[in-house]
């Protein structure tokens, strides 16, 4: 007998070691017994697994030694109780409010305090409390087409001023321009009738020194030859532009920062009026100055 050749024997190990797994045959009971689940998990995936009716009827039904939940109304002591509406405005009984959680719009606060200690609101004005005076120079209002100034000058007929020092002069280079200053007398008005703004001669030669294209103020270095006089000069110099903000063009900036040595921020008056009023009681009217436009120029 011839022995089995090596070709043979190497497929025969091969075939021993990659057997098939073998096959488990189970009963109709133990696989119902496999698909079973809990009743917390959603029903309707057994009846995908089988079509027995008597089998449906016991899954669905709740296990006798699972009691049933109770169902009880009361809250938990830890829950707070959800909040009530507010009762509707005394003082506009028959009006609606869509939102009744919203605060009340009167301004009412109740009867006043009867402490003894009430408070001063005086004394929060740390200046004051210091015994820092307010300068003469401090912008009480600004109108339409002038000033108001804290020692009582006011200013008209569309001229600017220029505070520096603790003094405050007229700042009007537009108006020498032209006509002259006599002319200077209407900036910009309303008219009642059509309600349209109209502009006087001032606010016409106002607009050489305005580039309405690109929003950028240009004035001649004659306009600040006060400022080259005055020794020592303030560090830091506010630029009111009138009723909206204008950037100062690169020549005029030059000229301020780099001949004249101040710093310069540019904001609309409004804005300027409030920041000088505060920087000059913190440094003083030697180390802040002020250029303001009126209003009245858009």
């Amino acid at each position: 007998m011839r022995a089995p050749s090596t070709d043979l024997l190497r497929a025969m190990r091969r075939a021993a070691t990659t057997t098939s797994s073998p096959v488990v045959y189970t009963s109709r009971a133990a696989q119902l017994r496999c698909h079973q689940v809990s009743p917390s998990q959603p029903q309707t995936h057994l009846r995908a697994l089988s079509t027995n009716p008597a089998y449906h009827q016991q899954s669905s039904a709740r296990p006798p030694s699972v009691p049933p939940r109770p169902t009880s109304t009361a809250r938990s002591p830890n829950i707070p109780p959800r909040p009530t509406a507010p009762p509707p405005n005394p003082a506009r009984p028959g009006s609606p409010r869509i939102n009744p959680y919203a605060p009340s719009k009167s301004k009412d606060r109740g009867p006043a305090s009867k402490e003894e200690t009430q408070t001063d609101f005086s004394k929060l004005d740390i200046y004051a409390s210091a015994g820092v005076e307010e300068p003469a120079t401090s912008i009480d209002a600004c109108t339409h087409d002038g000033f108001h100034l804290n020692n009582g000058v006011h200013t008209s007929g569309g001229r600017g001023v220029m505070l520096v020092g603790g003094e405050g002069f007229v700042w009007s280079p537009w108006a020498g321009t032209g006509a002259g200053v006599g002319d200077a007398t209407v900036v910009s008005s309303t008219s009642p009738a059509s309600g349209k703004e109209r502009r006087g001669p001032t606010a016409s030669r106002f607009s050489q020194f305005l580039n309405a294209r690109s929003s950028v103020l240009d004035f001649p270095p004659s306009a600040f030859g006060l400022l080259t006089l005055l020794y020592p000069k303030p560090d830091l110099l506010i630029f009111g532009t009138g009723r909206q903000l204008h950037m100062l063009s690169k020549d005029t900036r030059r000229y301020l920062s780099e001949e004249l040595g101040m710093k310069v921020d540019v904001m609309d008056t409004a804005n300027a009026a409030a920041a000088y009023n505060l920087l000059v009681m913190e440094r003083g009217v030697e180390g802040v100055g002020a250029i303001l436009i009126p209003e009245g120029f858009a």
